[in-house]
């Protein structure tokens, strides 16, 4: 994908608003008005005059491209006008910081049809619910700010414009799959840059620092999550976050991380021998792990089920234990009763977007089935989508050792064989993958062949 050409073009923000409207008149037909989106506003610290980090709201930027905070935005159904409103000069403010964002320059840069101050706000809207007859306005609760008023407005619909949202997030333009392997782009210099160091290394904090750094200097200064550089046994914690322990003394080290690129995530995971050398089991789970996600990633396409594929990691998952001797017994029976759900915990991944697990999930908490309780997705991958697929195998002693307990379990479980294994920690390999109507992209170039992982550590 020639993701840099793609984004010389403005983010397509009237697209976005038009599909939103083509969902809300799905639901409410020749369905009129106005729809209403605040940006984050700015925050300060508790008891500090130092701002919060800014994190733009997601509903805003998919209608209008802008990261920048204290702004609003109108988009009229009828006319199909746009209108984002800035924050005008304050002369105070720019001793400090700056001048601002100008009204023309916005105009330029983002893909809206009018630009104006946000002391303007509350006269527009007043002016466009007066001039039209039974108008709705269309907004998200609990992000309308106190000053804002929709007095002229007859109608005020809260409860269609953050779903609407949230279902068309979940197809992709080309725009948005372009921002997504930019992210990756970025994001595999980083991991590149750990594998290179982490012979030299110390502790988890330094690849940590590496990883990030390295995205800072590639132009993407934020992180789509909070890292996980989880060295030996951590890494059987599937979101570990203190990331600084020692590395001496242990197998491997697992990185899950990813940078974003104006506001669209990355999220990565490889795992890899800190010296430059997979041990005999450290390496057998390794190609378990990368079977199931190779199968699964050949699995996809346009309208495939995303629980069968879930279901397909297991089945792999299963076959590859048994030939370790970790399980016993039959390989359906093992299914089954969901004994590999000690070792693979989690559910084989999520959509991906501006948020790392972005919106339109159907995720069923509840669910009695243990296999399936954490699969946030669930039924058929619409073509468009981005997901995730992550599967891993863990030696966690807090979910294992229950297993062991418990009859139903214990039988397929060699624990003799399994002792030899807890070193690993866990495996996870994860890459981010687009539904086609006949198959799938991966834009995910991070390295995964296991020979080759220990060339590049092995000469860093």
């Amino acid at each position: 994908m020639d993701y840099d050409t793609i984004l010389q073009g403005k983010y397509p923000a009237k697209r976005h608003a038009q599909r939103v409207v083509d969902y809300i008149r799905s639901k409410i037909p020749n369905a009129t008005g106005v729809l209403y989106l605040e940006s984050r506003g700015t925050k300060f610290l508790e008891d500090n005059d130092q701002e919060e980090h800014f994190r733009q709201r997601r509903y805003f930027y998919y209608l209008t491209g802008c990261n920048l905070a204290d702004c609003y935005v109108t988009y009229d159904i009828d006319t199909s006008k746009s209108t984002l409103f800035i924050p005008p000069v304050d002369p105070e403010s720019v001793i400090w910081s700056g001048l601002p964002v100008s009204a023309e320059e916005a105009k330029n840069k983002y893909d809206v049809d009018e630009v104006k101050y946000s002391n303007d706000l509350n006269a527009t809207l007043a002016h466009v619910g007066a001039e039209k007859t039974n108008t709705t306005i269309y907004a998200i609760p609990h992000q309308v700010s106190e000053k804002v008023t929709f007095l002229e407005f007859e109608n005020k619909n809260f409860s269609i414009l953050k779903e609407a949202i949230e279902v068309s997030r979940v197809v992709k333009d080309e725009y948005e799959l372009a921002l997504i392997a930019k992210a990756n782009a970025v994001s595999e210099k980083a991991h590149r840059s750990v594998l290179e160091n982490v012979k030299h290394a110390q502790n988890e904090c330094e690849l940590e620092a590496i990883f990030v750094s390295t995205c800072m200097s590639k132009g993407a200064p934020h992180q789509a999550y909070h890292s996980i550089v989880a060295a030996g046994r951590a890494a059987a914690t599937l979101h570990y976050v203190h990331n600084n322990a020692p590395l001496a003394g242990k197998q491997l080290l697992l990185l899950d991380a990813g940078c974003e690129w104006n506001c669209y995530a990355s999220d990565i995971t490889r795992t890899f021998p800190i010296s430059g050398k997979f041990t005999p089991e450290s390496r057998a789970i390794y190609d378990i792990v990368l079977k199931m996600q190779l199968d699964c990633i050949a699995a996809l396409k346009e309208g495939v089920v995303w629980d069968d594929v879930h279901l397909l990691a297991h089945k792999i998952a299963i076959d590859g234990l048994l030939k370790l001797g970790i399980l016993k017994g039959d390989k359906n029976e093992i299914l089954e009763n969901r004994t590999s759900v000690a070792f693979f915990p989690h559910g084989l991944g999520h959509y991906l977007g501006m948020d790392t697990h972005d919106t339109g999930v159907n995720a069923n908490y509840a669910d009695k089935d243990p296999m399936f309780r954490y699969l946030r997705v669930r039924g058929k991958l619409p073509a468009g989508s981005v997901i995730t697929v992550e599967p891993g195998i863990y030696f966690c002693n807090f979910i294992i050792e229950p297993f062991l307990q418990d009859a139903k379990h214990a039988k397929y479980i060699d624990a003799d064989v399994l002792e030899k294994y807890w070193d690993v920690g866990g495996v996870r390999i994860e890459d981010n993958i687009v539904v086609t109507k006949t198959g799938s992209e991966n834009l995910t170039t991070v390295v995964k062949d296991p020979e080759e992982i220990e060339a590049i550590v092995s000469s860093g």
